[in-house]
């Protein structure tokens, strides 16, 4: 895991600076600028959009008595969309942006469910603790 995490925080800022220079080299550097502002703009408008959406079907299935277990992940990959939309970056903004719809989101949501189901399965077959819902 820590290495994974070494990763992330070493390897995703280089390729977001060797991006932002050789886009700056095709463009210029005011209009590369420009370009993260609106994507960082755009981004924000979008979570913002996509977080009331889910916030009323969070509500909503309150409301029914049904635990908004859907919404919640919804919520947090909204949530997670907007701070990575924070970091100035192509890499990081095509990375929110794609969190920021729908049936993108989806897709990432399958795929954190079954990583959660393999999670409980190997910490439940080594003596771990098991969730059971």
């Amino acid at each position: 895991m820590f290495f994974k995490l070494f990763l992330a925080f070493t390897l995703i800022p280089f390729v977001e600076i060797y991006l932002l220079i050789k886009i700056g080299a095709q463009v210029g550097a005011f209009n590369t600028i420009l370009i993260v502002i609106v994507t960082g703009l755009l981004g924000a408008s979008l979570a913002r959009l996509e977080g009331i959406k889910t916030m009323t079907k969070v509500r909503e299935s309150l409301n029914r008595g049904e635990l908004p277990a859907e919404e919640m992940l919804d919520a947090m990959l909204i949530f997670t969309a907007g701070v990575v939309l924070l970091t100035p970056g192509f890499l990081t903004d095509l990375a929110g942006l794609t969190l920021l719809v729908p049936k993108a989101r989806y897709w990432f949501k399958r795929w954190l469910r079954k990583k959660f189901d393999e999670w409980l399965v190997r910490s439940s077959g080594k003596g771990g603790t098991s969730i059971r819902f």
